[in-house]
């Protein structure tokens, strides 16, 4: 079975990238488990220090996966929720890992892949990214991710781009918050270094207690969060099989405009 991620170690540093840039990286069932179970096992080396996430090719995520969407549509509510569950599992392991995280924006960024890069503690985007909430057009709504961007951006931006779908351009990316730093695509790597050697300054267990300290602070606790995604799961899995969501869906991969637009 070909991995749908791919880690490098080098020091202190795990690197993790999403590996396949013949579907954009997009997610599926296998990345999302592969994935998740990589932190995990990253968050229990006391020898990581920091983690890198980032695409392969000139794609960071293209969100889902169309084969993977087929049979989500086909799906009963029940299994539905039950994968919604395992990807909301995948964005609280990330946002809530002991480590300090950089998400390494090689380029666009569409639903789940703009949750990942909310998830991250340092989003460093390269210049000409292309980042999308575009859900609504298929009669559903970024559930599962939501938590985690409308932290990133606060809920007025969260709000206008959850409802619009939008295409956002880097540079408002940077602006709303969703990304904190731009470098050209020469600079890129040299801008994640620099984070990492500043990072390297710092006691893991105190860098460790103020991740945790500034989650607590805004009132994010992975207990609040796993109630969250309980809830956010149920919502998408009814939206997946309603007549809406069921239109959506076929539209989308009958390459045809949907019967509201």
């Amino acid at each position: 079975m070909t991995q749908a991620i791919r880690l490098d170690r080098s020091g202190g540093t795990a690197r993790l990238t999403l590996a396949r840039p013949q579907v954009h990286n997009a997610f599926d069932d296998t990345l999302i488990a592969e994935l998740t179970d990589a932190l995990l096992a990253l968050d229990a080396d006391p020898a990581v220090r920091a983690v890198v996430l980032s695409g392969d090719g000139s794609t960071f995520s293209a969100g889902a996966d169309l084969g993977w969407m087929r049979r989500m549509a086909q799906a009963s509510e029940a299994e539905n929720r039950e994968d919604s569950l395992r990807l909301a599992k995948l964005m609280r392991t990330l946002n809530f890992l002991s480590k300090p995280t950089i998400a390494r924006v090689n380029g666009s960024a569409y639903g789940g892949g703009v949750g990942l890069v909310a998830c991250c503690d340092y989003a460093i985007g390269v210049e000409g990214a292309k980042l999308s909430l575009s859900e609504v057009k298929l009669g559903l709504v970024p559930a599962v991710i939501s938590p985690y961007v409308t932290a990133a951006i606060g809920p007025r931006h969260a709000r206008r781009l959850f409802t619009g779908a939008e295409v956002i351009e880097a540079q408002e990316a940077l602006h709303i918050g969703l990304l904190h730093t731009l470098a050209p695509a020469t600079d890129l790597d040299a801008a994640v270094d620099r984070a990492l050697h500043f990072w390297a300054k710092g006691g893991p267990v105190a860098q460790r207690e103020a991740k945790q300290l500034a989650l607590r602070m805004a009132g994010f606790t992975r207990e609040s969060a796993e109630r969250t995604d309980t809830e956010n799961a149920a919502l998408i899995a009814r939206l997946r099989v309603s007549p809406e969501g069921q239109e959506g869906l076929t539209a989308f991969l009958d390459k045809r405009a949907p019967n509201w637009a």
